[in-house]
C-alpha cells in the first residue's frame, strides 16, 4: 500500500495537463518496474475508466483496485488527488495575484509544448500495448481519422475500434 501511495503521490505532483500527461510514466511503473499487470491489462483499465462517467483520474482507482483490492483503489485515488489538490490550493492565491506578471505568462507558454508532449506520449503508450505493429497502427490511425473527420460520439468510435482490434489481435 505504501508503494502504491508513494508512486501515485509523486505522479500527482508532475501531472501537468491532468492524467493523460503521466500515463506513460504510470504505465512504466505499473507494468515495467513493478510488474503489477501487463501492458494490455493497463490499457484495458484505462479504456474502462474512459467509458465510465466521471474524470480521467478514475484509472488510478482501477489500478489500485487491481493491485491491492478495494482499499488499494482508495489509496491510489487519494494519493493521486491529494498532493495535487494541496499544491493547487497552496499556490492558487499567489498564482492569481501574479496574473499580470511577465514571468507567469512566459511560464504558461513554456508549459504548453511540455503538456502536449506528455499527452502525445500517453497516446502512444495506450495505442501500442503489444508494441508497435501494423494492427496497432491501423486501429490508432482509424480512430484518429474518425475523430478528426466526424462528429460521432467518441464512445462509438472507441467501441468500433475495440471490435476492430478484437478481430486483428
Amino acid at each position: 500500500m505504501l508503494q502504491i501511495a508513494g508512486y501515485f503521490a509523486l505522479l500527482s505532483l508532475v501531472s501537468v495537463g491532468g492524467i493523460p500527461s503521466v500515463m506513460p510514466e504510470m504505465q512504466r511503473i505499473v507494468v515495467d518496474v513493478q510488474g503489477w499487470m501487463s501492458a494490455a491489462e493497463y490499457t484495458q483499465l484505462f479504456a474502462i475508466a474512459q467509458a465510465a462517467p466521471g474524470p480521467n483520474v478514475l484509472v488510478t482507482a482501477l489500478i489500485g483496485w487491481k493491485v491491492a483490492g478495494f482499499s488499494g483503489g482508495f489509496v491510489a485515488l487519494g494519493a493521486f488527488c491529494g498532493p495535487a489538490a494541496a499544491l493547487a490550493y497552496w499556490l492558487g492565491g499567489y498564482w492569481d495575484r501574479m496574473r499580470d506578471a511577465a514571468w507567469r505568462k512566459v511560464l504558461q507558454r513554456a508549459l504548453i509544448p511540455i503538456s502536449v508532449g506528455f499527452v502525445v506520449s500517453g497516446g502512444y503508450v495506450l495505442a501500442t500495448p503489444h508494441g508497435l505493429d501494423w494492427q496497432s497502427a491501423l486501429v490508432a490511425g482509424a480512430s484518429a481519422a474518425a475523430l478528426y473527420a466526424t462528429r460521432v460520439n467518441p464512445l462509438w468510435i472507441l467501441s468500433a475500434c475495440g471490435v476492430l482490434g478484437y478481430f486483428l489481435f
